[in-house]
């Protein structure tokens, strides 16, 4: 038995225990090996596309699907024998998948089949795979020497470790730091939520009792964030930043050094690979292109929305010496958020406690499937599901179970209305625990097929994950309106995959380049602004009431409150990496968060105290070997793409059948299976146009080109 690589689709967790770790895996690489050992064999006159990139694609299914278990076990089930185990293996898996592009016998079959006349016999779809795998090999380094070669699957192996320490280094230093408060009057100014939710969480500690109570607080955002915006103790606030971004920051789990390696050696496969940097490499064949043109699209909109930020800043300051009676001459990184939230409760009269109620967290949920079956044709139900400790599972259970990972795991089955289809099943975990890396995600544990030449539909398998508000005192999860732009979010990644029609499976889902995944992720939190859509979704979870017409019209005058800053901060992240990533050679040795500085200099307000670098922590770019490296900008990018196209649902009156029908149609079911930029061209007849984006912010107002000419098309 070999559970990691059982093929059930539902997948028996308990059964995915660490000891099968490391046989599971190498039979893996020996199948996958064997198969791209077939390929090496076949004959130039006997190559067809079936048993050259055919049974490429085929050919690391049972290693994939193995090791993608594995990976999602060590984001959400973190655990000592686990990691270790995974560790052991790692190195050896790096290697492999490093080693395909550059094994030359192959390379020569792929080369011969890929450069022949019969391509252009195939349909349009796998002679765009056909392309696209010729271009991966060849920008992977399969037309190089032997010896550089050999290097660059050594910076590939070495970048697996050094990525995978970086990652445990902050789950580890996050895990490390609590605040236990015992003072209940130090809380003055929490709300009532984060208070029950910090003494539950004392209490599942054991640190408090009711005859005792305590009050723990972690660096999990539902529990740091309510502290930083609305606690009045400045004391507390102080030591909340000072921990969360001294994050991975000293000690063990220092990653200063791993960041400096980590982009050495980025830096060193690009060369190798014949481009200036890392930049350039890792985009040569996303919308942006080359590392140039991604840096002046974030260099052309700082300059655009620095004047609001700026201006923001300055009013904040002012509001808070006119509510204190003193002299204000800047705010302390501490101070922002707590009156920033003060500021937005007294113009706007919104407090977040009041938009909770209304978004419990199944009832979301359930409102979005709504929402998705009128827009998209499709249905999703709940299906029941139980929990085995891992390596308990009962002989007796029943061979359909379904299995979850945890006990607050769902699952869910996703068909289309009109055939009845089963296009795919998705897992949901929502709340935050110990075991579990931050932030929130969507992944797919199993790329389906729809069913051609004879064969039947294969369903997808995903799922989404994220860090929300967990449920207290026997309430439902009441989430924040933030937190449920975040469900909507990873949700439209999870239809990108679900809803995928693509018949090759390298092409399917969100396998397309980064600056355009995003789109329909960030097109879905549209959606939890408009009055009919939150009608779906946003209901009292005790009366059932949707929200107030009043507080309605409160949450969108708030909507843009601040919004300079917001969108800087998003520009301020992809700046710094495309800086790190384009210009190495300039900051290499230097003080890091000195280096820091000097990059985002006009991209922050001046607070009175310097903040660490966010490098240290920052996950998506230095937790796997490439991620979002290079590729941050792509938020800000897809946002763009967001706003504009958008603009055909709100033409329509948003929640419109046959706008969905067409975005089902050309952007979610069509993966990489024509270029991204006709896709969207296809769905919007037109390129992308950035005032909506500008518009959508509120900001259209203060920016304008430099000849004083609004821009109306994307670059």
């Amino acid at each position: 038995m070999h559970p990691f690589l059982s093929g059930d689709f539902h997948v028996k967790w308990s059964t995915l225990v660490p000891e099968a770790v490391e046989p599971d895996i190498k039979k893996a690489l020996e199948i996958a090996a064997a198969n791209l050992e077939t390929i090496r064999k076949v004959a130039p006159e006997a190559a067809t596309y079936a048993n050259t990139f055919g049974a490429l694609e085929r050919a690391t299914e049972q290693l994939d699907r193995g090791w993608g278990l594995l990976q999602h076990l060590d984001s959400v089930c973190d655990e000592p024998a686990q990691r270790a185990a995974l560790n052991a293996m790692l190195p050896e898996v790096s290697d492999f998948y490093a080693s395909i592009p550059l094994n030359e016998e192959l390379w020569k079959v792929l080369k011969a089949y890929g450069e022949s006349g019969e391509v252009a016999t195939l349909d349009p779809v796998r002679r765009r795979y056909v392309e696209e795998t010729m271009q991966d090999f060849a920008q992977s380094g399969a037309d190089l020497p032997a010896d550089q070669k050999k290097r660059v699957a050594e910076i590939e192996a070495e970048l697996s470790k050094l990525t995978k320490q970086y990652s445990e280094n902050v789950l580890d230093s996050t895990n490390a730091w609590e605040l236990l408060i015992t003072d209940e009057p130090k809380l003055a100014g929490l709300p009532a939520s984060a208070k029950a939710a910090a003494f539950a969480n004392a209490k599942a500690k054991e640190l408090a009792t009711d005859e005792a109570p305590a009050w723990r607080f972690t660096l999990q955002m539902p529990s740091m964030f309510p502290v930083m915006q609305h606690l009045d103790d400045e004391s507390v606030r102080r030591e909340v930043w000072e921990a969360s971004v001294g994050v991975a920051g000293s000690g063990e789990h220092d990653n200063t050094q791993l960041v400096w390696e980590i982009l050495k050696l980025r830096n060193q496969k690009a060369e190798v690979l014949g481009h200036g940097h890392f930049a350039d490499l890792t985009l040569q064949r996303r919308m942006a292109r080359d590392g140039k043109t991604a840096l002046q699209f974030v260099e052309d909109l700082h300059d655009r929305v620095e004047p609001a930020l700026r201006k923001e800043y300055d009013s904040l300051c002012n509001y808070k010496a006119a509510k204190t009676g003193t002299v204000v001459d800047g705010l302390q990184p501490w101070e922002f958020a707590y009156w920033s939230e003060k500021r937005r409760q007294e113009e706007y009269d919104l407090d977040d406690e009041l938009l909770r109620p209304y978004f419990p967290v199944d009832r979301v949920m359930k409102g979005m499937f709504e929402l998705c079956t009128k827009l998209f044709n499709i249905t999703i139900t709940e299906r029941d599901s139980v929990f085995h400790e891992r390596g308990t599972r009962p002989a007796e259970a029943p061979a359909d179970e379904i299995e979850v990972w945890h006990p607050e795991v769902k699952f869910y089955d996703l068909k289309d209305s009109a055939s009845g289809a089963h296009l795919g099943s998705f897992y949901a975990d929502w709340h935050p625990r110990e075991s579990k890396r931050g932030g929130a995600w969507m992944n797919c544990l199993h790329t389906g097929h729809p069913g051609d030449e004879g064969a039947a539909r294969d369903p997808h398998l995903g799922l989404i994950t994220g860090n929300m508000t967990p449920p207290v005192d026997g309430k439902p999860a009441l989430l924040t309106h933030g937190e449920v732009e975040t469900i909507f979010h990873e949700f439209g990644h999870l239809l990108h995959g679900l809803l995928s029609d693509v018949p090759v499976r390298a092409l399917a889902g969100t396998n397309v380049p980064w600056d355009f995944v995003e789109l329909p992720s960030q097109i879905m939190e549209n959606f939890c602004w408009d009055r009919q859509s939150l009608d779906f979704f946003a209901r009292h979870y005790e009366t059932g009431e949707p929200i107030p017409e009043d507080l309605f019209n409160r949450m969108i005058a708030a909507k843009n409150y601040m919004s300079g800053t917001a969108f800087m901060r998003q520009l301020s992240f992809g700046k710094l990496d495309l800086e790190l990533h384009i210009n190495l050679p300039r900051y290499a040795g230097r003080d890091l968060d000195s280096v820091d500085r000097e990059i985002l200099s006009s991209y922050r307000v001046p607070l009175k105290t310097d903040a660490p670098s966010m490098a240290r922590r920052f996950g998506h770019l230095f937790s796997a070997p490439t991620g979002y490296a290079a590729g941050y900008y792509s938020y800000k990018w897809a946002e763009v793409l967001d706003a504009d196209a958008f603009t055909r649902f709100q033409e329509n009156g948003v929640i419109d059948p046959a706008t969905g029908a067409a975005f089902r149609e050309h952007i979610l079911s069509k993966g990489n299976s024509a270029p991204v930029d006709e896709l969207y061209r296809r769905f919007m007849g037109r390129d992308a146009a950035l005032d909506p984006l500008l518009i959508r912010s509120g900001l259209s107002g203060e920016i304008l080109l430099a000849g004083g000419e609004k821009e109306t098309a994307m670059a």
